[in-house]
């Protein structure tokens, strides 16, 4: 596979004073961080001469319109206060809108979830003043996306993708965490207690797997990955050789295997090693068609979204991200 090289954009703050940043705020990442950090953020931005205005998320979603609109009223740089899940849904209001190119515009965010596991891949700093100066920098890189079909209550739905999606297993605790956050349940131990309480019953589902038009497993499988980066589920590892911006997905299938196997194994997910386990398959595309029996869950960018069948399509080259200062291209 050729060596992607990225050609970084940069501009000083001077040059885009006569841009302002849309910031979109959801109050409850974190556990709550997101308001109660907001007035110490904002300072700092203040303090650097960013020119900005701010909208605060009310409900599940609303970081889609607040995307959309600010699109259509004319704002072309946009900042996530929040966690996976609230750039999840700007990315996705970054595509529905269509007053302007997804790569007109500029996505920033400053992190203040709880697995931040998308700024990971473009250095991007946990601490608020690092975070802000990359405002002012305004360095970006050009990402790929995917284009994920899926079903609930029989019904096909659309959703993009920036960072990994996950499958079987996967999906199924995720959908426990996200229950339990809705229910107004915080704490850093909740996606372990969702784990866990997963694993004891869970079973592996037939799959059926189709890469770029040809068949690629059939059988039995836990868990399955499909990523455009390759960090999910606070610093875990499930697709490892995934590079934004290299024109493919990646794709990881752990196939059916013993639960004192999967244990014995389960560090290798934050090593990056996992396909060093004889039972995992890996696979590079541009699109990727899924069928289970029976039905199982999937999960995109941590948010629990349907059912199968999948469909993964690539869109690349199609959001502009705003990395980190102390981010060099390695790829």
């Amino acid at each position: 596979m050729p060596v992607v090289f990225v050609n970084f954009v940069s501009k000083s703050y001077k040059q885009m004073n006569n841009e302002t940043w849309m910031v979109i705020v959801n109050p409850k990442a974190g556990s709550g961080r997101g308001l109660k950090d907001w007035p110490a953020i904002s300072n700092r931005m203040y303090q650097r001469g960013v020119k900005f205005t701010c909208l605060f998320t009310e409900h599940k979603y609303h970081a889609v319109e607040l995307t959309v609109k600010a699109i259509n009223d004319g704002f072309r740089y946009i900042v996530a206060i929040g966690g996976d899940g609230t750039v999840h849904e700007v990315v996705n209001g970054i595509f529905i809108q269509k007053a302007a190119p997804t790569t007109d515009i500029h996505l920033a965010v400053i992190p203040t979830g709880t697995g931040n596991d998308w700024i990971r891949m473009f250095g991007i700093s946990r601490t608020y003043t690092e975070a802000v100066e990359s405002l002012v920098a305004c360095r970006t890189v050009v990402q790929d996306v995917a284009r994920v079909t899926f079903y609930e209550t029989l019904v096909e739905h659309m959703r993009y993708m920036a960072n990994v999606a996950g499958l079987g297993y996967d999906a199924v605790v995720n959908l426990k965490y996200n229950r339990l956050k809705d229910k107004g349940r915080y704490g850093k131990w909740l996606y372990l207690r969702s784990t866990l309480s997963t694993f004891v019953g869970y079973r592996a589902k037939h799959f059926d797997i189709t890469v770029d038009g040809k068949p690629f497993y059939s059988g039995p499988v836990f868990s399955g990955a499909v990523g455009i980066g390759k960090y999910n589920g606070g610093g875990m590892q499930q697709t490892p050789m995934a590079e934004v911006n290299d024109g493919l997905m990646d794709l990881t299938v752990i196939k059916r295997m013993s639960k004192l196997r999967i244990l014995r194994n389960f560090r290798l997910l934050y090593s990056g090693s996992i396909y060093d386990v004889p039972k995992v398959l890996h696979a590079q595309a541009k699109r990727i068609e899924i069928t289970t029996r029976p039905q199982t869950r999937i999960e995109i960018d941590g948010e629990a979204v349907g059912e199968s069948s999948f469909t993964f399509e690539l869109v690349p080259s199609s959001i502009k991200v705003v990395v980190g200062t102390k981010y060099r291209n390695n790829w």
